[in-house]
């Protein structure tokens, strides 16, 4: 099996609730995002699921798309 083969197969299979990083990393790279300002999907899921019940979050892409128009375009954040 190619590398290329296995990472699609890595990708196709469900992960386990126990694989994945424990509760201290996941803080630790949500801390390190927020630092750094990389917008976390995951948190904003988190957010808005608790405050927006009933409504439909954006999808990653979209998500990703809106926070690069809001740091680089015209309606972004600015000083003055």
């Amino acid at each position: 099996m190619s590398a290329k083969e296995r990472g699609a197969a890595a990708a196709a299979a469900p992960c386990a609730p126990d694989t994945g990083p424990s509760s201290a990393l996941l803080k630790l790279r949500q801390a390190c995002r927020q630092v750094f300002g990389i917008p976390d999907y995951d948190r904003y899921l988190a957010h808005f699921t608790r405050q927006h019940p009933g409504e439909t979050p954006l999808s990653r892409s979209e998500f990703f798309a809106r926070s690069i128009d809001r740091k680089y375009g015209k309606s972004g954040p600015r000083c003055c």
